[in-house]
């Protein structure tokens, strides 16, 4: 008797995609919904590799290993796959402030999974850190999946970790601090997705270190913010 032909078992990518889809199915607005839908669609796609090994390979395993969240289990599963690479818009930015995260970019108008309607992909940013002050005129989603920020959303201020999703309505100004502990973050866009509406804002409290922030701060206050070792 011939027995019938078994499923293929997914690859550790796709259950990773699988898993992001979910967390955005879960977020209960329209665009977040259809994002998912259009990552679904993705599955069984090549991400492609990035052009260069990832300088914080270590560091996002280690955050994702900390996390129980499926979607930062499914992530460290598939890290060898995952094509992480400069900011988009490290242009705008100082070498030093480029070299502080991570980026993967997963879902956009360029691939490597296509939609000409979403943007979607993963943010590591490195302990010690400050993401300052900016806006775009896309709607955007981050959820965290490990590690956790000081996150500033409009006029809102407050520490966000692991399972923690936030949104940003378009051009709200937003911000994140990191202190002992770096984060990995899913993102999506939605609405208005050019990319040259990103701009960085005045920022008083980029060069400011919040008092309740000092005691995990894994340097001391005063000093200077570590930045990345020449080549990161």
């Amino acid at each position: 008797m011939v027995k019938p032909f078994a499923k293929a078992k997914r690859s550790s990518t796709d259950r990773a995609l699988s898993a992001i889809a979910d967390v955005y199915a879960a977020e209960g607005r329209v665009p977040a919904t259809r994002t998912a839908q259009a990552l679904r669609r993705g599955l069984g796609q090549s991400l492609g590799s990035a052009s260069h090994p990832c300088a914080f390979d270590d560091d996002i395993r280690h955050c994702l290993a900390s996390s129980d969240r499926p979607a930062a289990k499914a992530l460290l599963a598939a890290q060898g796959n995952i094509p992480w690479g400069v900011n988009p818009v490290a242009d705008h930015m100082t070498p030093d402030a480029a070299g502080m995260v991570a980026v993967c970019t997963l879902l956009d108008p360029d691939g490597p999974i296509h939609s000409p309607l979403f943007r979607l992909g993963l943010l590591y940013m490195r302990p010690g850190s400050y993401y300052p002050l900016h806006n775009h005129d896309a709607d955007e989603t981050y959820v965290l999946v490990a590690g956790s920020a000081l996150w500033t959303a409009g006029g809102d201020t407050r520490w966000r970790s692991a399972g923690d999703s936030v949104h940003h309505p378009s051009l709200m100004p937003h911000a994140f601090r990191t202190a002992d502990q770096g984060f990995v973050a899913l993102w999506r866009w939605s609405g208005d997705i050019n990319s040259h509406s990103y701009s960085f804002l005045p920022d008083p409290a980029a060069d400011q270190i919040p008092q309740d922030l000092i005691a995990d701060l894994p340097f001391l206050p005063g000093s200077p913010i570590p930045r990345p070792m020449p080549g990161a």
